[in-house]
């Protein structure tokens, strides 16, 4: 399989968890009403219930992997995916939506875990940082069109129709992959299934410092961008008045957000994935204390409040795929067992801090831009314990490999 096919397949991988939550948006509002929902801020479990439980399943899917291959489990997880999508669509009760949403959300984690562990499998380094920029890139593509794809549905059909598009999209990639992707984990990385084996490499990706930092800190700024993503439809569409533009908006800044993704991708190599990101995220916390200001000051309008957001959402363009890259570069032979442990950490404490941040909607921007600045600074301390008090140092040579 070629570069170019390489990436956008495991973009889609990806992507189908980002159409799962973004294609959703338009639709809470409908949804709500439909399904009796009194609290307003209750609309946003749709979200918060599919991430959390995603966070939750990362945690299996890799250290299985290791075991039986990457392949197996990729399918399983997208089989589940497809079926607890359609099965969303026929729920007639929002709890039991709920219920359908946190299994469709449980099985799309194995999709995120495997095309990065299959990643890893074929690069290290800045060559895979610059790799997961590129499917970065083309990741973000799904949620400029997902809203505009939800808005698009809901003016021809009932909302229950998003879901099926999701299941169908899951079912072409599934014959594609089927037909296209080998399996790609070496014969001789292949670990046993046992207790304290997986146990043993669970805790040697958690323990290894130059790792550490780097996952929690992702999880914070995650739970930022998760914040946003919670209380996004009430805060542009409805707060600042953007109304049925929003789907609009919302995909003009994911455009920015995979421009940089490009931009990183043609950079990274050259200046390293320490330099860049660690720039980003000073970046990244300025621009969460301006939004903060601009949020206090009152009488905050759209047009302050979406320049400020798009260049915070371009930094975690920056930011996260040089972050995990950097944190899984010390796992060749437990590449699953390690990006399972990652993902569950980022997605699970991403997703609650998120939903906590949703749940902090009070009428303004002042919970997700304090959010926001409180991200980036206590992740600038936990990236300075990874790298013993080191900014910007390009790693040069081998990185010693678990």
């Amino acid at each position: 399989m070629g570069e170019r096919e390489f990436v956008v397949m495991m973009a889609l991988f990806q992507a189908l968890q980002a159409l799962a939550i973004d294609a959703m948006l338009p639709a809470l509002g409908i949804m709500s009403r439909d399904l009796g929902v009194a609290d307003s801020n209750q609309r946003q479990l749709v979200v918060g219930v599919f991430l959390l439980c995603a966070g939750l399943g990362s945690l299996f899917p890799g250290a299985i992997a290791d075991r039986y291959g990457r392949r197996p489990v990729l399918f399983t997880c997208l089989g589940g995916y497809i079926v607890f999508s359609l099965a969303a669509a026929l729920m007639r009760d929002f709890t039991a939506l709920l219920v359908m949403r946190g299994l469709a959300g449980f099985m799309s984690a194995g999709m995120l875990v495997m095309s990065t562990t299959i990643i890893r499998d074929r690069f290290q380094g800045d060559k895979m940082a610059r790799t997961q920029s590129l499917v970065g890139m083309v990741f973000m593509i799904v949620p400029m069109i997902a809203p505009t794809l939800g808005q698009a549905v809901l003016l021809v059909a009932d909302w229950r129709w998003i879901f099926g598009i999701m299941a169908g999209l899951g079912g072409m990639l599934a014959v594609w992959a089927a037909l296209r992707l080998p399996e790609t984990l070496h014969p001789e990385y292949r670990q046993t299934i046992a207790v304290r084996v997986i146990a043993a490499n669970m805790r040697t990706a958690l323990m290894t410092r130059a790792a550490t930092g780097y996952v929690f800190g992702m999880a914070l700024i995650q739970g930022a961008l998760f914040g946003y993503i919670n209380s996004s439809q009430q805060l542009v569409a409805e707060h600042f008045g953007a109304g049925e533009s929003f789907p609009l908006i919302f995909g003009g800044m994911a455009l920015m957000m995979a421009l940089a993704n490009l931009t990183n991708s043609r950079i990274v190599e050259r200046f390293g994935a320490r330099r860049v990101s660690h720039t980003a995220l000073f970046g990244f916390m300025l621009l969460g204390a301006v939004q903060l200001w601009l949020a206090l000051r009152g009488g905050e309008t759209l047009w302050e409040f979406a320049p400020v957001m798009t260049l915070n959402l371009c930094l975690m363009g920056f930011i996260g795929a040089n972050f995990g890259s950097i944190a899984l570069q010390p796992f060749a032979r437990i590449a699953g067992a390690a990006a399972s442990l990652q993902t569950f950490l980022r997605l699970v404490i991403g997703s609650a801090l998120g939903a906590f941040i949703g749940q902090l909607y009070d009428g303004s921007a002042v919970p997700l831009a304090a959010a926001l600045m409180i991200a980036g600074i206590l992740a600038l301390l936990l990236v300075l314990f990874s790298e013993r008090g080191r900014l910007f140092q390009r790693r040069h040579g081998v990185v010693p490999q678990v």
